[in-house]
């Protein structure tokens, strides 16, 4: 069963999608090769899909298999191009694509830890879990307050548009995932009860504005 399955990873290309889907079944894990479809998970920030293909796995086997990705990249961390980005990064910034490492691809993270213990930094599975859970905290924190499109789904609603019907769906149901596969609702409760609301104003409004659009035709 492969229905509760998430996106694990997102590829701009089906080979490199592929190539994962392959390791993992290597290692024993299920996965699910798919297109990016309109995400569950959307927000009104005007964020867009920039990956075309996805793995999707179990929640429950993020961690072992981000360790499977990233001890296969352990292998490929001395063929690094002499004039990689990362190479002229700060310190500092090579600590934030560790705290940031959803942000970046594996060999990425991988490279910022060898360059900083390379430079005498300490860098130990200790550290590397306090960023992690450092990240995690940041990433749950609910979307700013959505004042504007709380104001627009009450007025298409109580006008008996579809459209009130869909943003209040979305302010009450979505959900975002954090790096470790866990799923947390996207806005705050506020905005959360707001969406409620006005999903049940539209859902009642908008059958009866239709009805009489209808009658009032004939």
């Amino acid at each position: 069963m492969t229905e509760h399955f998430i996106a694990f990873k997102n590829f701009p290309t089906r080979i490199q999608a592929k190539e994962l889907e392959i390791l993992l079944d290597r290692n024993n894990i299920k996965s699910v090769l798919a297109d990016n479809i309109a995400p569950v998970d959307i927000t009104f920030s005007g964020s867009t899909l920039q990956n075309q293909y996805e793995i999707k796995i179990d929640p429950a086997d993020f961690a072992k298999a981000e360790a499977i990705l990233e001890k296969d990249t352990e292998n490929i961390l001395n063929e690094v191009d002499k004039d990689h980005y990362l190479l002229s990064f700060s310190d500092e910034e090579l600590y934030d694509v560790l705290l940031k490492s959803d942000e970046w691809n594996v060999f990425d993270y991988k490279l910022a830890q060898k360059l900083l213990i390379e430079r005498g930094k300490n860098i130990d599975s200790e550290v590397l879990a306090s960023l992690k859970k450092e990240r995690l905290q940041i990433l749950a924190k609910p979307e700013e307050p959505q004042k504007s499109w709380i104001t627009v789904g009450y007025i298409f609603s109580l006008l008996g548009g579809f459209l009130g019907i869909i943003i209040g769906y979305l302010l009450w149901t979505s959900k975002k995932t954090l790096p470790n596969g866990e799923r947390i609702y996207s806005y705050n409760e506020d905005d959360r009860k707001h969406g409620k609301t006005i999903f049940i104003l539209g859902t009642i409004i908008f059958p009866l504005a239709l009805l009489i659009k209808i009658l009032t035709t004939n």
